[in-house]
């Protein structure tokens, strides 16, 4: 019984957390809102066109829908007729174990900018399916990311070098 008095008070604990961050961000403290939150600051993202699957617009006009991935397992949730591109936050990569015993920080280790056409025009190409947990090739994820490496497809001031190392692992 003790155990249980434990989570209760740890639950509390983040109950009184996820308010303070809700009262940031202004939207319940749940993964997606504060990753499309984060990323609208890191990165001037426009919030709130309303239309399903897009979250935003770049400063360049390109519609985006942001996922803040706790882990990098490859899967992507993909739409056809959705945003230009699609703009990961990821935890560190997962490796092949079951998640007993493991935890999943809230952390930002890499950020990967896809191309949505050319993503699922790889994928349709290979004869795979297009929707929730697509499966992405690794060199795909390689190819799109534009942090911590440097990509010269998007490239990152140090300013947004600097706060997405803020939420590193």
């Amino acid at each position: 019984m003790n155990e249980v008095k434990r989570v209760a008070d740890l639950i509390q604990e983040r109950n009184r957390v996820d308010a303070a961050l809700s009262a940031c961000i202004r939207r319940p403290a749940l993964t997606g809102h504060l990753g499309d939150w984060i990323a609208a600051q890191i990165f001037g993202i426009e919030l709130g066109l309303g239309a399903k699957g897009v979250d935003g617009t770049l400063a360049d006009g390109r519609t985006v829908n942001v996922r803040w991935n706790l882990k990098r397992d490859n899967l992507l949730d993909l739409r056809d007729g959705g945003p230009d591109v699609y703009l990961v936050l990821s935890g560190p990569k997962a490796l092949a174990e079951s998640s007993r015993g493991a935890t999943r920080p809230m952390v930002i280790d890499a950020v990967y900018l896809f191309d949505a056409a050319a993503v699922v025009g790889e994928l349709r190409a290979r004869g795979r399916k297009v929707g929730v947990a697509s499966s992405v090739r690794e060199e795909l994820w390689d190819a799109a990311e534009v942090y911590p490496r440097r990509n010269p497809s998007f490239v990152l001031t140090e300013e947004q070098r600097e706060f997405l190392a803020l939420f590193g692992s």
